[in-house]
């Protein structure tokens, strides 16, 4: 079998959420515009219960192997069986469901390190659902890590926002602002560094990436006036970086460097925590942003945005991101894949 005839492996995401609409809506979508094939690891009932509720016509086709999704995706949306505890309401989580969210991320992730699907994609899930149901992980990114190598130490994962706009790494990502300071390093930020640019490479198809720091103070701590990381920690990692031979820029004053004219100077932009990397991809690309997760022996990509329980069901759902990650993962895969 060809490696572009596998499917994307698309996780179930929290099903009271947005995630089945968005999904029927992208399947629904290949009429018109190009729609990578794809693969649901999810329950067929319920998906066929919101496309019901969405008054979509779209014919669910259950298969046992993904290799049947290729051949039928331009008839029937594929989905690999997957039986939820309870029934769907939308827009109410039920934890009884949450061991579903999780095995169905398992699935995807075993079916692309088996090599039966390209890549994975994720649909939203609800951190508090899945605590509330024992999930041991500050969120996805983490959970994939432990998955990449479930008996030994985790790979380092790092969550790069992707849009046509921008694209942007946060070195620490689901940590209190109060931690963020005391969790910087030199050896993290460097490794965060390594892994950005081989990935950009390897994905992306740009030989010798651009890659530009933030500050973690105000204007990157004038000089030390106004804190000292950038001298003791953020300066050093990039001196580091570049007797490597990496391309790299700062520590920049990150309130600076995502205007449109400062964006022409850099590839990524590398950020010291979770809202100073969000904070300005969510205003450029909030419709249309992606979520990358580097770092792992498997691709992932997510629609950049949550479960949006308020919608699901309504049919007020978009479904551009998810759109734009199944699109995504298709081309990355694809570099890969030609440079293997």
């Amino acid at each position: 079998m060809g490696m572009a005839t596998r499917p994307l492996a698309l996780t179930l995401g929290d099903p009271a959420g947005i995630g089945p609409d968005i999904t029927l809506l992208a399947w629904h979508a290949r009429a018109t515009e190009a729609v990578p094939p794809f693969v649901l690891l999810g329950d067929p009932d319920a998906l066929a219960a919101r496309a019901e509720q969405l008054r979509l016509a779209v014919r669910i086709e259950t298969v046992a192997d993904p290799r049947e999704a290729a051949g039928c995706f331009a008839d029937a949306l594929p989905v690999l069986p997957l039986a939820l505890a309870r029934a769907v309401v939308p827009g109410k989580p039920d934890e009884a469901n949450a061991g579903a969210v999780q095995t169905s991320i398992e699935r995807a992730v075993s079916l692309v390190l088996a090599g039966a699907a390209r890549a994975v994609v994720t649909n939203p899930v609800s951190k508090a659902v899945l605590y509330r149901a024992g999930f041991g992980f500050p969120g996805h990114t983490e959970f994939l890590a432990s998955l990449a190598n479930p008996s030994g130490a985790p790979p380092l994962p790092v969550m790069m926002l992707v849009a046509q706009e921008i694209k942007i790494v946060p070195v620490t990502v689901h940590i209190p602002l109060k931690d963020v300071a005391a969790t910087l390093s030199r050896a993290l930020i460097v490794s965060t560094l390594l892994t950005t640019a081989r990935d950009m490479r390897r994905y992306f198809g740009l030989a010798s990436p651009r890659l530009a720091v933030t500050g973690l103070n105000p204007h990157a701590g004038e000089d030390g006036g106004l804190g000292r990381e950038e001298i003791d920690i953020i300066a050093p990692a990039i001196e580091e970086a570049r007797a490597i031979g990496l391309v790299v820029t700062g520590p920049h004053p990150a309130d600076t460097l995502f205007h449109a004219e400062a964006r022409q100077g850099y590839d990524a932009a590398i950020a010291m925590y979770h809202d100073q990397a969000l904070i300005p991809f969510k205003t450029l690309a909030f419709e249309h942003g992606i979520n990358v997760t580097l770092g792992l022996p498997f691709l992932r990509t997510s629609p950049d945005h949550g479960t949006a329980f308020a919608l699901a069901g309504t049919g007020r759902a978009r479904s551009r991101s998810l759109i734009e990650a199944l699109r995504l993962a298709d081309a990355m895969a694809a570099r890969a894949e030609a440079k293997a």
